[in-house]
């Protein structure tokens, strides 16, 4: 079966973007002819300077590779010669005078079931927020903030273990299995456009360090779902003793005991705190500076830390 190639410019910076950008590639259903990408950037303990992932494949692929450092340098190039600007997890705003560029205009992969959770963490918002299911939106970019008119949604569960890390790989793997199927409609012009209601529209702002905190007056259930939610970035946290322990891995445990939010209680290989209602009991943790281990290791080894 012949299927319409499209002139694609690309952009999107980390993981995700690189996972559909190596779809595009591999399938060669569609010419990339430029990819842009956010700046390099120090990164990691000794901040090095770093190259986006999507730089690197490209690069690796002899893919033209572009990195505007604002919307105005990225609004010279000549985005009229394309007939789609493919974006996912870009980082960087598009001005109207961009997305009215190329034939089909810019179209954004976006993962969440929109208008739940516009905005920068839909992944880690849906884990907290105790969804039961998620999924992409490929959606035709305008100038206002993941409210586009949708093209197509896929969805999928979200699993009582799953951590924003393991979502987003499964969201990831979904967006590449079917982008070379989508441009393709796209191009034949097989898509009805559906407007949002906006109505029904939440907001997945940022994920900020002092939420990352947990506060033990909170329930078990939603402690647990944010130490899923923000695993792997930016780890929930609690001060114990003067020392911030990361938090890992948790799991509830049913508790008709009643003691001040924060106690710790503690055996052999369990590190059971009281919450709001019910126990949290920690399973994985990490030490500043240290491998993540488990609560049973980390019972025999600190016993000054959790024995008074």
């Amino acid at each position: 079966m012949r299927h319409t190639k499209l002139k694609l410019a690309f952009a999107g910076t980390p993981e995700l973007a690189r996972i559909v950008l190596e779809s595009l590639i591999d399938a060669n259903r569609h010419n990339i002819g430029i990819v842009f990408t956010k700046p390099d950037k120090p990164a990691g303990r000794g901040q090095k300077i770093r190259q986006s992932e999507v730089k690197i494949c490209a690069i690796k692929n002899n893919i033209e590779t572009l990195q505007p450092k604002n919307p105005q340098e990225l609004e010279s190039y000549t985005l009229e010669h394309y007939d789609l600007l493919l974006v996912v997890a870009y980082g960087l705003l598009l001005t109207p005078k961009i997305l009215a560029k190329p034939k089909f205009g810019c179209i954004n992969i976006h993962t969440s079931l929109l208008p739940r959770w516009r905005g920068a963490a839909p992944i880690q918002r849906a884990i907290e927020a105790g969804d039961m299911k998620t999924g992409i939106t490929i959606m035709q970019m305008d100038k206002n903030l993941d409210n586009g008119a949708i093209l197509k949604q896929i969805s999928c569960p979200i699993k009582e273990n799953d951590t924003s890390g393991i979502l987003h790989d499964r969201l990831a793997n979904i967006s590449a299995e079917n982008i070379n199927d989508i441009l393709s409609k796209i191009a034949e012009n097989q898509f009805i456009k559906i407007n949002q209601d906006d109505s029904k529209a939440t907001y997945a702002k940022k994920i900020s360090k002092q939420e990352a905190k947990l506060d033990w007056n909170k329930p078990a259930m939603e402690l647990e779902r944010r130490i899923r939610a923000y695993n792997p970035v930016p780890i929930a946290y609690t001060s114990f003793k003067g020392i911030d322990l990361r938090i890992w891995e948790a799991k509830v445990k049913t508790s008709t005991v009643k003691l001040k939010p924060g106690t710790l209680l503690n055996g052999k290989s369990t590190l059971d705190i009281m919450t709001g209602q019910n126990l949290l009991s920690i399973t994985k943790l990490q030490l500043p500076g240290k491998k993540i281990i488990s609560a049973k290791d980390f019972l025999n080894s600190h016993t000054d830390l959790v024995n008074d």
